[in-house]
């Protein structure tokens, strides 16, 4: 008598010709070097990670950094807690420019020493002579054009100052009530960190500088 015929839906290991294995056992076992989903796909999420970190690390060291504006030097352009984005690559492409709004690291000795980084205006560049006379700032005896003062803004008494080699000459937009080079002096354009080109916070401000 014949053998009753069985579905394949049946098949197991028993089922493979000896010395074989049953391919349905192949893929219950895992074939050879397969990896399992979740342990692949843990793998992938730790890379990709890794690789979002180095690439943050590496913009923020060499491109773009948020500051945030601890002071009201700057009225009425930026207000305290104000957040900045600063270009990081600016001078290394192109020279300071009168009007930049830079971030500075702080010169020893200024404010409590908290404050790590200032912000301010530039006014006047290397060879340059920067002057404050009867409310107005003059630079190598012309006043200077300032589109983003209020009109009634007086600015201190100082100078006549020659900006020395390597050096610039800084505001704040905040005339009565800044520390700016009317009290530390020129700044070393070494110090300077970057460019602030966009305000970010609040978003309510949100605009390019």
């Amino acid at each position: 008598m014949k053998s009753p015929l069985r579905s394949t839906d049946d098949a197991d290991a028993s089922d493979a010709p000896e010395g074989e294995e049953s391919p349905y056992n192949a893929y219950s076992k895992g074939r050879p070097g397969a990896e399992q989903p979740v342990r692949r796909h843990l793998r992938e999420w730790i890379i990709l990670t890794a690789a979002a970190v180095v690439i943050a690390l590496v913009v923020r060291t060499f491109l773009i950094q948020a500051f945030y504006i601890p002071s009201e030097s700057m009225l009425p352009t930026l207000r305290n807690g104000d957040r900045v984005l600063v270009n990081k690559l600016s001078y290394k492409l192109h020279d300071v420019n009168h009007g930049d709004v830079i971030v500075f690291k702080a010169p020893p000795g200024t404010g409590d020493g908290k404050i790590k980084d200032l912000n301010k205006r530039v006014i006047a560049l290397p060879g340059e002579v920067v002057e404050g006379r009867d409310g107005i700032v003059m630079v190598d005896g012309k006043k200077i054009n300032e589109p983003y003062l209020p009109s009634d803004t007086r600015s201190k008494t100082f100078g006549p100052v020659t900006i020395p080699a390597g050096h610039v000459w800084v505001l704040g937009d905040n005339r009565s009530n800044s520390q700016d080079s009317t009290v530390i002096g020129p700044i070393k354009r070494s110090s300077i960190v970057g460019r602030a080109f966009i305000r970010i916070w609040p978003i309510t401000h949100l605009g390019l500088l």
